[in-house]
This record gives C-alpha cells, sequence and structure tokens, in this order.
C-alpha cells in the first residue's frame, strides 16, 4: 500500500502546499482521497495518469475538498488522452446527489459525464459502514466537521490500513474508526494555542492517535500559520509513535 500526499494544504493560496488531496494505491486500484482544486496537475506532477483513477473518496463538500470534481469530469470528456473504459466510482456523504445536480444546473451538460463513466455511491452519514472492493474494505464513519463529514479507513487483504480523518474536529468516532490502524493520516490545520472550532491542533491530533493505538501518525492540511510553529513537539507529548509533517508529492508506504 502506497500512500501519496498530493496536496497538504488548505483553501489558503501556497506556493509550498496544494490543496487537500491524497492518492492511494493499493490491491490494483488507485483512490483519490479528495481533490482539491489543481489536483489534476498533481497527479501529473507525481507520474500519475488521470485514466487510472479508480475511486474519489470524498471527506465532505466544501470547496477545497471538492474543487476539482467538475475538471475531472470535463477532463474525462473531452480530454483526448483519457483512455479509461470502466467507471470512476464516487464515494461520499448523504446529500452528494443533491450537490451534484447542482452542478449540472450551473454546467449543464459540460458536466454531464459519458455513459458508464462514473458511478456515484452515498454514504449513510448517522452510523459506521462498511463496504467491500475484493480485496479492498472500505469503512466509514461521522466526524465532526459538517453534516456531510466522514473519516474513511482503507484496509487491503493482509490487513493492513490507513485512515484519512478528513477535516473534523476532535472526536470519539474517529477513535473508534482508527482503532489499531498502520497510519492516520489527519487534519492539522491550526498550530498549539490557535484552535479553529471544527479542526485539529497538534495535541488533538496526538490524543486521538493515542486513544485509537494507530501506529503511525501524519499531519495534514496546514493553514500557512502552522509552517512557522512547531507543529511535533505538542503533538509528541500527546503520542508515543512516529509523528510525520506532511509534504506535498510525500510518498508514505505501509
Amino acid at each position: 500500500m502506497e500512500i501519496i500526499i498530493l496536496g497538504s494544504g488548505t483553501c489558503v493560496p501556497s506556493i509550498r502546499r496544494a490543496g487537500p488531496a491524497a492518492c492511494v494505491r493499493t490491491e490494483g486500484y488507485t483512490i483519490l482521497i479528495d481533490s482539491s482544486s489543481g489536483t489534476l496537475r498533481q497527479l501529473v506532477k507525481a507520474g500519475i495518469d488521470y485514466s487510472d483513477v479508480d475511486m474519489i473518496l470524498y471527506t465532505h463538500l466544501h470547496p477545497d475538498h471538492v474543487g476539482e470534481f467538475v475538471p475531472f469530469i470535463f477532463a474525462t470528456k473531452y480530454a483526448p488522452g483519457y483512455t479509461r473504459t470502466r467507471p470512476v466510482l464516487i464515494l461520499a456523504a448523504e446529500g452528494f446527489g443533491e450537490f451534484y445536480q447542482g452542478l449540472k444546473a450551473a454546467f449543464g451538460e459540460w458536466v454531464e459525464p459519458l455513459a458508464g463513466k462514473l458511478d456515484i455511491s452515498e454514504i449513510p452519514v448517522a452510523m459506521k459502514s462498511s463496504m467491500q472492493y475484493p480485496p479492498l474494505t472500505i469503512s466509514t464513519i461521522p466526524v465532526r466537521h459538517t453534516p456531510q463529514s466522514l473519516a474513511y479507513r482503507l484496509k487491503d487483504s493482509s490487513g493492513r490500513s490507513v485512515v484519512f480523518s478528513g477535516d473534523t474536529d476532535y472526536c470519539e468516532e474517529l477513535i473508534d474508526l482508527a482503532q489499531g490502524a498502520d497510519m492516520l493520516v489527519s487534519e492539522c490545520a491550526a498550530p498549539e494555542g490557535g484552535k479553529i472550532p471544527g479542526h485539529l491542533t497538534p495535541s488533538e491530533a496526538g490524543r486521538i492517535a493515542m486513544a485509537a493505538g494507530v501506529k503511525k501518525l501524519v499531519l495534514t492540511h496546514f493553514y500557512p500559520e502552522c509552517d512557522r510553529h512547531d507543529m511535533v513537539t505538542p503533538c509528541m507529548k500527546e503520542y508515543d509513535g512516529p509523528v510525520i509533517l506532511a509534504e506535498d508529492f510525500m510518498r508514505l508506504a505501509l
């Protein structure tokens, strides 16, 4: 299992950090977790053909997480370099279909996918869910950010697993989903002492990782202010495992 950080930043423009997006390659699948504006270009720079994308998992519907959805559909429909014949699966919380209808009302036929190119599956937000895409298992749980916010856990046939928090405040639900995971990729939008409601600080991310017993913690989704502060020390006061600060195009293996 390989995890590629495509964007470690937020909605704030940054030379160093693109908006939130990650890619997991495992069991023959290429999976995007969120797709901020510019993710297609980040894929190219990472050496990944967008024709290879099998799934896109959306953690919630804020613009910095879904900004490339329209360009992605547009590129699959009109770009001569798109060679995929199987549909791309979109997983997102209940309400994504209504969101997509709004995009169609705005853009019309330009965002109507060609037949057989897109398959959308909505996930309940009131409970923990699990889906099988043999030999891969994808589990979700609602987290505390918006009514459509989900965290995802991907587990391969060997039992290795990675959890993506999406945007969230401190919550027991994420601890539940991340129990014993090999890696937790956690948002950490603000430095210690700069708490933003709906987001995590380093110490909060550390407490979640420790309570869940994860083997490795990756912090990401940094506002620019984070780059001027020590993000590791407050986290390590709460968590005794390895802490990694995400950077764009970082590649991590499980």
